[in-house]
């Protein structure tokens, strides 16, 4: 399934806005002094006159794209995830979601990935905060295809979304052709001895263990949850009901979201056991991206070992 090429989600977005550029005249890119990391760059190079670099002001780049949603015009504000969920998070409350205006806050550098950043960087509470917002619509793409898509299908989307993005290169998954729908999760596979729900960087992950599981006769099934919210609930409660072990896996804190998020929903519908990979309620730390995967024990090899004697 996965595909001999890697890149990063955040190089995907920052193509993806060009190409939805040229087509949609609304469309305003907005930055906070990152337009090189977040890749928006590519926008402002092609549509200078539709680029605002607002600073080191988060804040205020919340205010100006509420300010050109009620203009009419699609807002795309990007920066990192740390500066946008957690120093913003005021002004997209209040701001955005609560009259429920049409602009997209795009967030790169997501989950312990950034890597070397460190922990002040490594923003692992972000969809634990927005997906709790009423009106907020939040994804997590796993790949450039997926994240194409997103960019495009987000812009015809009326009211808030939260757009997950990571700095890291990960592999390409699906074909340019593959089909997904917005609160559907994406199956791959029919395994029945264990499901497990990945998002993002991590359905790369979980895809790998999949592939060295059925070497030993286990068979498993991923399931890419690219939608945090609203949640596909029949996708969760049907693997509940055909699979013997479910696994969540997330570069983000175990603590509000991709596995509490499967949970809320068992409790209710199916009670079960869930095992959740994640970020133990702790704060990152400094590394590259490959270490720092491998010291908090979210690789294919520990998916692995949960799937065999978790």
């Amino acid at each position: 399934m996965i595909l001999d090429k890697k890149i990063a989600t955040r190089e995907s977005f920052g193509k993806a806005l060009v190409e939805l550029g040229k087509r949609n005249k609304d469309v305003i890119v907005l930055t906070a002094d990152l337009a090189g990391a977040t890749k928006t760059n590519l926008f402002e190079k092609e549509f200078p006159e539709r680029f605002i670099d607002v600073g080191i002001s988060e804040q205020n780049m919340m205010g100006i794209a509420s300010g050109l949603a009620t203009c009419g015009k699609i807002p795309f504000a990007s920066t990192f995830a740390m500066f946008a969920a957690g120093r913003a998070y005021d002004q997209i409350r209040n701001g955005i979601a609560y009259p429920n205006l049409n602009v997209k806050i795009c967030a790169t550098h997501s989950g312990i990935t950034v890597g070397e950043d460190g922990a002040t960087h490594q923003m692992l509470e972000d969809l634990s905060l927005m997906r709790t917002i009423p009106n907020m619509i939040v994804l997590c793409p796993s790949d450039d295809t997926q994240t194409k898509w997103i960019v495009n299908e987000i812009a015809n989307i009326k009211g808030p979304v939260y757009l997950r993005l990571a700095r890291v290169s990960t592999p390409v998954i699906y074909e340019q052709n593959e089909i997904f729908e917005i609160g559907k999760m994406k199956q791959i596979g029919e395994g029945k001895d264990a499901t497990i729900f990945a998002t993002g960087v991590m359905v790369s992950e979980a895809i790998k263990a999949q592939e060295e599981l059925a070497k030993e006769n286990i068979n498993i099934r991923v399931i890419d949850v690219h939608t945090i919210k609203p949640i596909d609930r029949n996708m969760v409660i049907k693997c509940a009901k055909e699979t013997k072990k479910l696994i969540t896996i997330e570069d983000h804190s175990i603590i509000g979201g991709l596995g509490s998020s499967i949970c809320e929903i068992l409790t209710e519908e199916y009670p079960c056991k869930v095992i959740r990979m994640g970020i133990q309620d702790q704060f990152g730390k400094s590394g590259k991206a490959e270490q720092l995967i491998k010291y908090f024990k979210i690789g294919y090899e520990e998916i692995m070992e949960k799937v065999k004697n978790g």
